[in-house]
């Protein structure tokens, strides 16, 4: 005799029935049992029970009726946004943003901890600021700890899955020590995910920017930091060591070699990709030739209105994004290639369609290259829907 949770018995179906109904109701908002029924395909005592025993779970609510209607009013029903809560981090040179989210993905709370990360001040004190950062969202949501579930933290850098430290990022001081994981669990009372942060700004592209119709894609993000990340049958690519994506330290022509490992800071005696095209090196170029701008997006912003000098930085700079994504995409062979980070978006459609004349020849494949469309912090945003992902595989599991 098939035991309880065998596949194909009843109360599997069930799981998965309710499973699937939960799912809509987060991706369409309130539904009546009839349009549930319909786009599950349930009949309609079937959808009646399902809501019945969600409602009795309390994973479901009523929120109201459909008016103007013939016949007798329909109740609506959503997902009970207060039976989980999240926690995403964004972790950058100028400090933490702690972002809470309810279970649907609606953001009620955010709070950030300014100008630490690269203090040499904050060293034994990461765990403090990041308690700092979650309980000043959950303040701000006026939630309790105890409602939090899970937190997802992205950071640049990689967490090595075999020794639990936080590689190819030196400059972060106190995010190295093999413990941190656990510490921040033990703090703040939730299992916690310490991810590659460009990694996470894929997710949101994936979510709700320029990848959602893509399973094949390569996120390539040039903003103070440099760094990719790859997506293969909508999985993300991450390597033995984490370090997947990691095209900072890529040689290319004109860039010196990057030296000493992914603990070497590039710039500090490195060399590869990022030196290329990271901040001081645009803000250089673009002195030389006589724009001045106090980062190096507005000086890219600066150049897209300034004829003769501002072309030369723009081709400049759309050449080395084009030698670096001939080189990866000669590996991968992705059907999408999304450019992101602030260096991008900066230069707009105008660089897009520079780099993407400049890969004509370099590279046999021929992906499609789009900026990131994301509203907001993609790595935030890819923070949040990673821990509601993991934290709805719990709470919506009935079986």
């Amino acid at each position: 005799m098939a035991g309880t949770g065998t596949p194909g018995t009843p109360s599997v179906l069930r799981a998965m029935n309710d499973r699937a109904a939960l799912d809509l109701l987060v991706a369409h908002g309130p539904l009546t049992r009839t349009r549930l029924g319909e786009l599950t395909g349930l009949s309609k005592p079937t959808a009646s029970q399902l809501l019945t025993r969600l409602a009795a779970a309390g994973l479901v609510r009523t929120v109201g009726n459909v008016t103007g209607r013939p016949g007798p009013n329909a109740q609506l029903y959503e997902v009970n946004p207060d039976i989980a809560h999240v926690a995403g981090l964004a972790v950058d040179k100028l400090g933490i943003t702690a972002a809470v989210a309810d279970i649907t993905g609606t953001v009620v709370g955010e709070h950030r901890v300014a100008a630490v990360a690269l203090d040499e001040s904050v060293r034994g004190r990461t765990t403090e600021l990041v308690t700092e950062a979650v309980n000043g969202a959950l303040a701000a949501a006026g939630l309790p700890r105890d409602a939090l579930h899970r937190t997802v933290i992205g950071t640049p850098g990689a967490l090595d899955p075999g020794t639990g430290t936080l590689r190819y990022a030196p400059h972060m001081p106190g995010w190295h020590a093999t413990t941190l994981r656990d510490d921040l669990a033990e703090a703040l009372g939730t299992p916690v995910a310490i991810e590659n942060d460009v990694n996470l700004a894929a997710v949101a592209e994936r979510h709700a920017g320029a990848a959602q119709d893509a399973e094949d894609y390569v996120l390539v993000w040039i903003d103070e930091g440099v760094g990719a990340a790859v997506v293969l049958g909508g999985r993300l690519l991450r390597g033995a060591t984490g370090g997947a994506g990691e095209i900072g330290y890529m040689p290319l022509p004109g860039a010196p070699l990057a030296r000493g490992g992914p603990d070497a800071t590039i710039g500090d005696g490195g060399g590869g990709f990022q030196q290329l095209v990271d901040y001081s090196t645009v803000l250089r170029l673009a002195r030389e030739l006589g724009i001045e701008a106090p980062t190096a997006p507005e000086a890219v912003t600066v150049a897209l209105r300034t004829e003769g000098a501002g072309d030369v930085l723009l081709a400049e700079l759309a050449t080395h994004i084009a030698c670096a994504l001939a080189a990866v995409v000669a590996v991968v062979d992705p059907a999408l290639v999304v450019l992101s980070g602030k260096l991008c978006q900066a230069g707009g459609e105008r660089l897009r369609a520079l780099v993407e004349a400049d890969m004509t020849g370099l590279a046999l494949p021929r992906p499609h290259l789009r900026l990131s469309s994301v509203e907001g912090s993609p790595i935030l945003i890819g923070a949040l829907r990673t821990a509601l992902a993991d934290t709805r595989d719990i709470v919506f599991d009935t079986a």
